[in-house]
């Protein structure tokens, strides 16, 4: 076989690694950016200490729409402007079902340490904000109907 078959052979081989090699990559980045939220036992049993109040919920309101909006939107419907260039998708913060199932103490973990690509907001505002802010984002759930 000439050389230049044999370094065609070569290059075709090495360019066939190169692009299994990406999608290992990306398989295993999709993987974990999109597995459950783990939030620790203690952090979910946490009450929040704030209590609503029309002056809590503007807090967190005013806090939500400088913080929150690019990404989960007006509403908390996850479409907010940058929502589309983020995987996986903002939250929609709407989802009765979805929020009657998470406690204060897990959305405030999950504000408090963020994961890609939500940021970690421990140092961007203080406690009592945070807690204000997780008002806000209940509110924005419709309370589902109670079961008889």
């Amino acid at each position: 076989m000439p050389i230049q078959s044999q370094n065609a052979v070569r290059a075709r081989k090495l360019l066939l690694g190169l692009i299994f090699v990406t999608l290992c990559v990306v398989a295993v980045f999709v993987y974990y950016e999109n597995r459950p939220w783990k939030v620790p036992e203690e952090a979910k049993r946490r009450p929040n200490p704030i209590q609503p109040s029309a002056s809590a919920l503007a807090a967190g309101r005013s806090i939500y729409l400088d913080k929150c909006t690019q990404c989960h939107g007006q509403t908390g419907k996850g479409d907010g402007p940058d929502a589309a260039s983020y995987y996986p998708s903002p939250t929609s913060l709407v989802d009765a079902k979805h929020m009657s199932s998470v406690t204060d103490g897990e959305i405030f973990y999950q504000i408090s340490q963020g994961r890609k690509p939500m940021p970690a907001f421990k140092k961007r505002l203080i406690e009592e904000q945070r807690w204000e802010l997780v008002l806000y984002v209940r509110s924005l759930a419709p309370v589902p109907p109670s079961g008889r």
